[in-house]
């Protein structure tokens, strides 16, 4: 269940045994979060409590340090999606601005966790920091829950490999072009959402006619310009393809990035859907071709390609592709 701002404060319905909560930015909902939701449902079930999880919109840094905020991994809506697939009882979305940013350690406890929540347990992350410039670390909080009556446990990090699960390590592999290592840290293919607008019509007079895609979240982190296996899924169906990801210097010389999709085996006309295109692996750099023949040529080798890597991909298995 997912609750919006409420600018009333209002206490969450959590019940005379009360909750067990984390609090986070939860960019990616990568598998380290994902580790931290299952251990507070399984409390929660286990003490007869409800489990929530508190967190942010917009990223905090994006409030307290603009110049140093990341770009996402997930957009709101797309974190919401995934954390409603989870067991989780609430969702408390709050609203990140400068008055939530002030808070103190304490107050934030006391007025959001405490009052809002019902809070009985807290569970968090190896590396969780909160509070006005997240002063608050573990220590403060097992400080403030042996004072104010809640108990505090902290969760090992998940490793893969030989470092920590981290939405950081997440963004460097995307933003290198790694999309395996960002799926595996992920749990799954690395995606974004957006709308299918009206394009140049040039793939299909090309024999490849795509889907273009517009709406994308201004702070979302893609994957480097290129050529790409993917799949893509919209209300009513989902399909493989490739999609070209960035400029189109065969026809022009503008340089701004765009993303086009073909889809195989699909003839539905999705102009104003929106869809959800899932990375899965690079083909090869975007490139200014001689002629029309020789890029319909090199079409037809991505897309062998493509098929080839859908194949060979274990998540594809329930998906048309040819």
């Amino acid at each position: 269940m997912t609750l919006p701002v409420d600018p009333a404060g209002l206490p969450l319905p959590v019940g005379p045994n009360g909750a067990v909560v984390t609090v986070g930015s939860f960019d990616g909902v990568h598998l380290g979060h994902q580790a931290v939701l299952r251990e507070i449902a399984r409390r929660a079930t286990e003490a007869g409590r409800v489990s929530i999880l508190v967190t942010f919109d917009p990223h905090p840094l994006e409030v307290v340090n603009p110049q140093a905020a990341p770009p996402l991994l997930t957009s709101t809506p797309e974190r919401l999606e995934i954390l409603a697939q989870t067991p989780l009882d609430y969702v408390l979305l709050l609203r990140f601005d400068r008055w939530l940013a002030a808070l103190s350690p304490e107050a934030f406890v006391q007025e959001i966790l405490l009052a809002r929540c019902g809070m009985r347990e807290l569970v968090i992350g190896y590396d969780h920091g909160f509070g006005r410039g997240r002063s608050g670390d573990a220590e403060t909080l097992r400080t403030l829950g042996a004072e104010l009556g809640f108990a505090v446990d902290i969760v090992s990090p998940v490793d893969v490999g030989d470092q920590h699960v981290s939405s950081s390590r997440i963004r460097r592999a995307v933003a290198g072009g790694d999309l395996a290592t960002a799926a595996r840290l992920l749990g799954r293919p690395y995606q974004a959402s957006g709308r299918v607008m009206a394009g140049e019509r040039r793939g299909r007079l090309l024999g490849f006619p795509t889907i273009n895609l517009s709406d994308l979240p201004r702070a979302k982190l893609l994957p480097p310009d290129g050529v790409y296996a993917v799949r893509v899924e919209w209300p009513g169906g989902r399909a493989g393809g490739m999609m070209n990801q960035g400029p189109k210097p065969t026809f022009h010389a503008d340089p701004r990035s765009t993303l086009e999709a073909h889809l195989f085996g699909v003839e539905a006309d999705l102009y104003g859907a929106w869809v959800r295109v899932e990375w899965v692996d690079r083909i090869r750099d975007v490139r200014r071709f001689g002629s029309v023949a020789q890029l319909q040529q090199q079409l037809q080798h991505d897309r062998v390609q493509a098929l080839s890597i859908l194949d060979g991909d274990s998540t594809f298995s329930r998906v048309p592709h040819a």
